[in-house]
């Protein structure tokens, strides 16, 4: 048996419980044309967890996190924010997730303070509100003599920190990052995960990681590995480590992704 046959893709552990399940998806497939980009994808997220979504470029990450977003529309499975299924009550279910995505996103010609307050705007958030949440998370991020400055004046590491404090403005229960740490040095990815680890740790937020970087696994953490659109495996990474007979994640994700013979 192969060690991927060795690892169903079933729900992550714990995730049978629909008590405090900030995410749940089920078959979800999508295609583009007669290309297959994502097959039978299924897993669970509960609050406080920080989970990896690990895989190649290409994988299919930034596509379901598309489909979660609502940015493409999904037409088989479901997708689930705290039990409300995106496509009957879209605006409910997506008031509850914070984003931060793989491409910039932020007005490089406006402050840090204009682009938090015109996200807070877009939320409906008062401006007596917004202007406390702002002050809360920017001093989170360590950006608070930054706020009059325009985002270009800023680093890679310092815009992403922006973009994090950003989509926390709504106080959202469920965050999603997509390859948040691409192209930044040592320090401002180690920021990034101390900070994301925190919010879970502290404040019960749930989180889903995507990357291609292995060492961004946290070792008593949850991982999913997607390859070439289907889930490999998923759960516990000591688990994860075991069934695919490996000693470590970096040996496991080869072992699953390794191609098979014909």
């Amino acid at each position: 048996m192969s060690a991927i046959d060795a690892i169903p893709a079933g729900t992550l552990a714990g995730a049978n419980a629909s008590e405090g399940c900030a995410l749940a998806v089920d078959g979800l497939s999508h295609a583009f044309g007669e290309r297959a980009v994502l097959e039978e994808v299924r897993f669970d997220i509960h609050v406080g967890e920080r989970v990896i979504l690990l895989g190649l470029n290409g994988a299919g990450k930034t596509t379901l996190f598309s489909l979660i977003t609502r940015l493409y529309d999904h037409r088989s499975g479901s997708i689930r924010i705290f039990g409300t299924e995106i496509k009957q009550n879209p605006s409910a279910a997506l008031a509850r997730i914070g984003v931060v995505f793989q491409q910039p996103t932020l007005d490089l010609d406006l402050t840090v303070s204009q682009n938090l307050f015109y996200h807070a705007s877009l939320h409906g958030i008062a401006r007596g509100v917004a202007a406390e949440r702002v002050a809360h998370e920017i001093e989170r991020v360590g950006l608070q003599d930054r706020l009059r400055d325009k985002v270009r004046e800023l680093s890679g590491g310092q815009r992403r920190r922006v973009e994090i404090a950003r989509a926390l403005l709504h106080r959202p229960k469920l965050l999603l990052l997509d390859e948040p740490t691409v192209g930044l040095d040592i320090a401002s990815r180690q920021f990034l995960l101390d900070h994301v680890r925190r919010l879970c740790r502290e404040e019960g937020l749930a989180a889903l990681w995507a990357t291609h970087l292995i060492d961004e696994v946290d070792a008593d953490g949850k991982v999913i590995v997607l390859h070439r659109g289907r889930v490999l495996a998923q759960g516990v990474v000591a688990e994860v480590i075991t069934a695919a007979s490996a000693d470590s994640m970096k040996g496991a994700f080869d072992a699953l992704t390794r191609e098979r013979p014909r």
